[in-house]
This record gives C-alpha cells, structure tokens and sequence, in this order.
C-alpha cells in the first residue's frame, strides 16, 4: 500500500490517460473504417489522423478565439487596481457592513491579493509540472489506443474464464458510460459558455467574452466550478451597479433552472445516470485525493463504481419469485 501510495501520480497520469483512451478509441474505430480505395485506413493512421485533427481544431481555436479572450484579460488587470476601490466603496455601503464584515474587505482584499500574487508567481515550477504530465498522459494516450486490446484482453486473462464474460461485458457498459458523459460535458460546457457570452452582451457587463469562457471551461467541475466564476462575474458587474450584478444572477438562476430542467435530464442523465448527492461525493473524494485533476476525473470515475457496484455488489430482485403478498 505504501508503493502504491508514492507512486500515487504516475498512477492518476496513466488513469486519466485510460479515461482519454477509452473515449477516444470509438472515435479511431470510426475512422479507421473510412475506404481510400476501397481498403480501410489502418490503425496507426487513424491514430494520426485523429491527433492531427485535434491539433488543428485546437490552432484554429486558439488562432480565432484566443486573441479576443485575451484582450478582455489584458483589460481585466489593467483596469483591477482602478476599478477595485470603487468596489469595495460600494460593498461597504451595504446595510449591516460592518456586522457581516465588509468594512475592513478592503485591507482583506489587498492581503489576499499579495498572497494569490506570491502564490502565482512561487507556483510557476508547478504549472510546468503540470504541462509536462498532460503532455505525458497524452503520449500514453496514444500508446493506450493502439495497444489497449492486448492490454484489455491481458487483463481478462487475470480473471477465471468463467468470470471472464461477466466481466468484460460489464468494462462494456463503462466504457459506453464514460464516453457518452464526455461528450455530454462537452455540450454542457459550449452550451454554458455560448448562454454566458449572450447574457453578459445584453447587460453590458465587462470583459464578457473572457467571462463567458471561464464559465464554459469551469463548467467540467460540476457545482463548484460555475458557483466560483459567477461570484467573479457578479463582483465585476456590482463594481458598475449593484442592479447589474442582480441581473448577473438572474441571467445565471435561469440557466440553471434550464440546465436542471431540460439540458441536464437529456444530456447527462442517460449518459452517466448518478444523483446528484453521488456528484458532490464523488467531487470532495477526487479534489481530496488529487485537487483539480482529481475533480476533473471524479464524475467518470464515479460512473464506472456505480456501473461495477450494479452488476457485483446490487441485490437485483428475481423477477421469477412471486411476491409474498401474491
């Protein structure tokens, strides 16, 4: 147990890379069917083929978008140390201030800034860290879908044959779970992101298209990742008018009544089936083993639990036996 727990991040580098695999592979399946003179693209080229049209949707991405995005930050810091005591001048006139502790937010403000500003800059190694490990996993990626069915069918053979059927057709359904909650993500995530940028034009409120962004990124962390760019949103709006940032949250209260209602039941419900009380507890597990690459994974990985504790663990009633009262 004391191995496993130092190799503890190689060990979630190669499971993420898993999770990347398994969501890819069908897509590779697909492309290595397409005819070029009636013969099907071989793996390995499919591979390629697939890594070089993420490469190129990224490039456009950041080619077209990010320049924009970028403007609207660049603006954010230049206008943060102007616009920050007026905010906190309206704060402070809100009734009952100095009870619920706003009145001294200003000097808390210049406190927690330095701090978050230390912590960047002390933390720069890390982010290096993190970009060589995405880098990593996504090497591994590769290696794991040209080599993933000796892998798959290595460790059935582990199993006893007569377990082995059970057993794969349950990896079966996981696999289907997970890649169908990616997808279901990503729709979430461009859905959320394209509401924002429209809510946040019409009410004029600064910066709106690198806000929209944040909120379309952040929504992958179910929950906490929104909660946590709306309050950013609603400070920046408060700091024009504390009647903008009501709107704020009332452009944000009807997406969520939408996305509860009508996103959410058609998107994620058949794509990972769990409760919400099964999200937030999968969410505190990942962020306290492994902080936001923990939470990332948290969802998909309480998918494959939920789908392995529904074949070995549920006592499934028969529905041969008659009923007691029958």
């Amino acid at each position: 147990m004391g191995l496993f727990w130092k190799i503890r991040h190689v060990l979630g580098i190669v499971y993420v890379s898993g999770l990347l695999a398994v969501v890819l592979n069908p897509v590779v399946m697909k492309i290595s069917r397409v005819q070029i003179r009636g013969r099907s693209m071989p793996k390995p080229f499919a591979v390629v083929a697939l890594v070089v049209g993420i490469a190129l949707g990224l490039f456009l991405l950041f080619w077209f978008g990010l320049p924009p995005v970028l403007n609207d930050f660049r603006n954010f810091l230049s206008d943060a140390p102007g616009r920050l005591p007026v905010l906190m001048a309206r704060l402070q006139r809100i009734p009952m201030a100095d009870k619920i502790g706003l009145t001294h937010l200003n000097d808390r403000l210049a406190s927690t800034m330095e701090t978050f500003a230390g912590y960047v800059f002390s933390s720069l190694p890390l982010w290096a860290e993190h970009l060589l490990d995405v880098l990593t996993a996504s090497i591994l990626c590769v290696y794991f879908i040209l080599e993933g069915q000796q892998v798959y069918d290595y460790f059935l053979s582990l199993v006893v044959p007569k377990s082995r059927v059970r057993l794969a057709n349950t990896l079966l359904v996981a696999e289907e779970r997970v890649s169908r909650w990616l997808i279901g993500q990503l729709i979430l995530m461009l859905l959320v992101a394209i509401y924002s940028i429209i809510a946040f034009r019409i009410l004029n409120v600064r910066y709106f298209l690198l806000l929209g962004v944040l909120m379309g990124l952040t929504n992958i962390i179910p929950v906490a990742g929104n909660l946590v760019t709306i309050i950013l949103v609603t400070l920046i709006a408060a700091a024009d008018s504390f009647t903008k940032a009501g709107l704020v949250i009332a452009a944000y209260l009807i997406y969520i009544q939408l996305e509860n209602a009508f996103l959410i039941p058609r998107i994620m419900k058949s794509s990972v089936d769990l409760m919400g009380v099964t999200v937030l507890i999968s969410l505190l597990v990942g962020t306290a083993i492994s902080g936001i690459p923990g939470a990332l994974v948290a969802v998909p990985t309480a998918a494959i639990v939920v789908v392995f504790a529904n074949e070995y663990l549920v006592q499934h009633e028969d529905p041969n036996r008659l009923s007691v009262l029958d």
